[in-house]
C-alpha cells in the first residue's frame, strides 16, 4: 500500500515537474520570437533643419471696407422721375444718378433768371445816366443792390434745383437700386450704395504688447480664409489709444484691390510683417508633436552600430518652440543645422523605428526652400545621418 503511495507521488510530481517546464520553455520562446521579429521600416516624409532667414509677424483677424463708401440718400422730397443707374454699374464723381420731380424748381428758376436780366439791364442804364450826370448816386446804389439780388435768387434757384438730383460723390462701383421710378422719397431713404473697390481698407486689433512693433507705412499681408492669394498693403493709421477693456488697440491698413477679390465687409487674416532677422531654425507645424511632456520631434539618424550607411532610424528630441508664422514654427533649442527631421508618418514612430526617407510628395516642406531631386534628398540625409 504504502509502496503504491510512493509511486502515485512520483508520477505526479514528475507531471507537475512537466507542466511547470513546458510552460517555462514556452515562455521563453516565445520572448526569443518576439525579441528576434524585425521591426517593420516606416516610410517618412524629412525636412532638412538649416538656419535662414525669418520674417516674424503680428497676425491678427480683420474687416475690409472700401476705402470710400456711402449709402446714397437724396436731399429733399420728392417722387422719382428718372433713375439713371443699373446694379454694379462703374459711374465717375458727378454723374446724375437719379432724379426727383422738378417741374416747380424749374419754374422758379426761369422766373429767377428773368428778373435778374431785367435787374441787370437796369444797373447798365443806371449807370449811363450816372457817366450823363442825370441821376443821382442813390438810384446807382439801389440799382446795384437789385442786381445782386436777383443773382443771388437765381444760384438759390439753381441750387434747390441740384438737390433734386442725386449725383455721385465720387468714382466706384454702385450697388443695387433700393427704389422705383414713381416713387415718393424723403430724406434718409437710402437709393443705393457706392463703393470705391479699388482701394481698401482694413480694420483689425493686435494685443497691447505689440503697441511698440507697430508703425505708420509698415508692411500687411492679407488673406482670405479659403484662399491662398495675398493682398498687400501698408499701416495708415494706429489708434493712440489702448482699449481698457480689451486691452487691443485698433489698427487700419490700406489695400490694393485692383483686382477686385476683395469686397467691403469680408473676414480676412492679417499679417503685420515685422523687420527680417537671419539664422534662425524654422520647421514646418506639423513636424512638432506635443505632449504632457513637451514638444518633440523626431530625427532621422544613423544607428550608431549600422553597417549599412542607408539605414536610419527615428530617435526622439524634445524642442523648445518659440513663434509661429504661416504654417512654420521657430525652434529655438534641440534641433542643429543639418538634422533631419520627421515631418509626416510620426505617429507609427518610436525610438529606434527604422525609416525610409520618402520626399515625393511632403506637404510639410511648401514654403521651405526648394529641395533637389529625390536622389540629392537621399544624398543628403546620409551625410547628414553620418554626422
Amino acid at each position: 500500500m504504502i509502496k503504491r503511495l510512493l509511486i502515485a507521488i512520483v508520477l505526479l510530481a514528475i507531471l507537475a515537474g512537466g507542466i511547470v517546464g513546458f510552460n517555462m520553455f514556452r515562455d521563453q520562446a516565445i520572448q526569443q520570437f518576439f525579441a528576434n521579429m524585425p521591426v517593420p521600416t516606416v516610410t517618412v516624409s524629412t525636412v532638412e533643419a538649416k538656419e535662414g532667414k525669418w520674417t516674424p509677424a503680428i497676425e491678427a483677424i480683420g474687416t475690409v471696407n472700401a476705402n470710400q463708401g456711402v449709402d446714397l440718400t437724396v436731399e429733399t422730397t420728392g417722387i422719382v422721375t428718372d433713375i439713371r443707374f443699373e446694379a454694379n454699374q462703374q459711374v465717375s464723381a458727378g454723374d446724375t444718378l437719379l432724379k426727383l420731380e422738378d417741374n416747380i424748381q424749374q419754374a422758379d428758376l426761369s422766373a429767377s433768371r428773368t428778373q435778374a436780366a431785367l435787374d441787370q439791364q437796369a444797373l447798365d442804364r443806371a449807370r449811363e445816366l450816372r457817366n450823363r450826370g442825370v441821376s443821382s448816386g442813390v438810384s446807382l446804389d439801389n440799382a446795384e443792390a437789385a442786381a445782386q439780388a436777383s443773382a443771388a435768387q437765381v444760384e438759390k434757384a439753381e441750387a434747390v434745383l441740384q438737390q433734386r438730383q442725386l449725383r455721385a460723390p465720387f468714382s466706384g462701383t454702385i450697388g443695387i437700386p433700393r427704389v422705383d421710378k414713381g416713387q415718393y422719397l424723403s430724406p434718409g431713404t437710402i437709393v443705393a450704395t457706392l463703393q470705391d473697390m479699388e482701394t481698401m481698407r482694413a480694420d483689425f486689433t493686435v494685443p497691447e504688447q505689440q503697441l511698440g512693433n507697430l508703425n505708420i507705412g509698415q508692411p500687411v499681408r492679407l488673406s482670405l480664409n479659403d484662399d491662398s492669394e495675398t493682398f498687400e498693403g501698408e499701416i495708415t493709421g494706429i489708434d493712440p489709444k489702448v482699449d481698457p477693456s480689451s486691452r487691443l488697440v485698433s489698427v487700419r491698413a490700406r489695400i490694393d484691390n485692383t483686382s477686385g477679390r476683395l469686397t467691403p465687409g469680408q473676414f480676412v487674416q492679417v499679417q503685420v510683417i515685422l523687420p527680417e532677422e537671419d539664422g534662425v531654425i524654422a520647421l514646418p507645424q506639423t513636424a512638432v508633436v506635443t505632449s504632457l511632456y513637451g514638444d518633440y520631434v523626431f530625427v532621422a539618424r544613423k544607428p550608431d552600430d549600422a553597417e549599412d550607411d542607408e539605414k536610419l532610424e527615428a530617435r526622439q528630441v524634445f524642442v523648445e518652440v518659440g513663434r509661429r508664422s504661416g504654417h512654420l514654427v521657430e525652434i529655438r533649442s534641440g534641433v542643429k543645422p543639418g538634422d533631419v527631421v520627421v515631418t509626416a508618418g510620426q505617429n507609427r514612430l518610436s525610438n529606434g523605428t527604422p525609416v525610409a526617407v520618402d520626399n515625393t510628395i511632403n506637404p510639410g516642406a511648401a514654403g521651405l526652400p526648394s529641395q533637389n531631386d529625390q536622389g540629392d534628398d537621399k544624398a543628403k540625409t546620409e551625410e547628414a545621418a553620418a554626422q
